[in-house]
């Protein structure tokens, strides 16, 4: 659309100057009805039903995790519960766009939101991690659960910082005339395949991590020193919110990189199946495999160990169990 005057001398043809006056206000103002010819920056209109159906299921979410932060203190809850509320502003912001589709602060809010929401879910799997390594022991891993958080969660640091500079930058040009989307653009994508790249360690670092655990096992009397059901359980969980994770991270990484125009990125069900539901299922899998719930009898024997050591050792001891004390899920 060319730059024009809202007086109605130089009005587009089929646009009454009204129409027009609308479409320089559209950004700022709530215009509920599609302009003919003018698609909205997500180059449709969106649901309103999805954004109600995830804003609920988000909700559900942010409530489940409050409760289990509250009960357990738990880091895994807190991360868990950050990425639930930033995934519901953003669906909040759909659900604005639902109803103006053309305004700008509601694109700007969820693609922002969205875009980073699972940097949290993902964090919570290297705290989750480094927590069953205490449990089991520092020969279970390369890494030491102190360095599992700094390296990872600086990095997750890092990839969010990189992708909501770029959502920022990318959304606020797509709605500009003759704005130029690719800087923005290549800069989310940069930072989403540094989060594939982060995650990728992970995933080898995990198997790294089950591979120790198994010749630990094998290695001791009746198997002992292997993991205990509800660990199995408590990695079930991780496998399942990490895949859904990688999974939507690669979508994206493809969806971006088509362009704001792309097949994908015009196309409300694939960003509904291969990132929304994806989240809902990441987040939502900690309600029903809650790590501080099933690990609780491994803490309680941990404890109960170092109080013991303490009883017959000193200094060094009691630094060890100032350390279980602080172990975080």
């Amino acid at each position: 659309m060319s730059s024009n005057n809202t007086s109605g001398s130089d009005v587009p043809d089929g646009i009454t100057p009204d129409v027009w006056a609308a479409w320089m206000d559209l950004r700022k103002e709530c215009y509920p009805d599609l302009i003919e010819g003018v698609d909205p920056s997500y180059g449709y209109r969106p649901t309103l039903g999805a954004g109600i159906a995830f804003d609920v299921l988000f909700g559900i979410c942010i409530i489940g995790h409050l409760i289990q932060l509250i009960r357990f203190r738990r880091w895994t809850s807190g991360l868990m519960l950050a990425g639930a509320i930033t995934e519901a502003i953003g669906w909040a912001g759909r659900t604005w766009s639902a109803k103006c589709p053309y305004n700008n602060d509601a694109f700007l809010m969820q693609i922002t939101t969205l875009i980073i929401a699972p940097t949290f879910f993902a964090a919570a799997l290297y705290v989750l991690l480094g927590m069953l390594i205490r449990l089991l022991g520092r020969q279970t891993s390369i890494l030491s659960p102190k360095w599992f958080a700094i390296i990872f969660c600086t990095c997750d640091v890092i990839s969010l910082v990189i992708q909501a500079v770029g959502g920022g930058m990318a959304s606020s040009e797509s709605n500009k005339e003759g704005g130029d989307t690719k800087p923005g653009t290549h800069t989310m994508v940069a930072g989403i395949v540094f989060q594939l790249f982060t995650m990728t360690v992970f995933a080898v670092l995990v198997l790294d991590f089950l591979r120790r655990v198994y010749k630990l096992a094998k290695g001791r009397r009746n198997g002992q020193g292997g993991l205990t059901g509800n660990m199995k359980l408590t990695l079930l969980a991780l496998f399942v919110s990490f895949v859904m994770i990688y999974t939507r991270s690669v979508y994206r990484t493809i969806e971006l990189a088509q362009g704001w125009h792309g097949h994908l990125i015009t196309h409300e069900g694939y960003f509904i199946g291969l990132d929304a539901t994806l989240m809902v299922i990441s987040a939502g899998i900690f309600l029903v495999f809650d790590p501080a719930v099933l690990l609780r009898d491994e803490m309680k024997k941990i404890n109960g160990s170092g109080k013991e050591e303490q009883d017959t050792t000193t200094g060094n001891d009691s630094e060890a169990q100032s350390g279980v004390r602080g172990m975080s899920l």
